[in-house]
């Protein structure tokens, strides 16, 4: 039981396409900015278990990782 044509199956297709090449750069940037925060927190949980400083280096690393973050974000949607 297909209700659609292959033609309106092509155009649908290809709208779901051109959407998501125009969403593109906003989908890498988010991925990109969650991305900085996971890393430099990691960085920074792991200095905290070397150091045993515990919470700095973690509150440090996802500081760093926001601006991180948000620096590739400003930049990629300048583009």
């Amino acid at each position: 039981m297909n209700r659609f044509t292959p033609d309106e199956r092509a155009r649908a297709n290809a709208a779901l396409q051109d959407n998501l090449q125009r969403a593109e750069p906003r989908i890498v940037a988010s991925y990109a900015l969650i991305g900085a925060i996971l890393l430099f927190g990691g960085v920074g949980y792991g200095l905290d278990l070397w150091f045993s400083s515990s919470p700095w280096g973690l509150v440090a690393g996802l500081i760093a990782g926001c601006l991180a973050g948000f620096a590739n974000l400003i930049g990629s949607l300048r583009r």
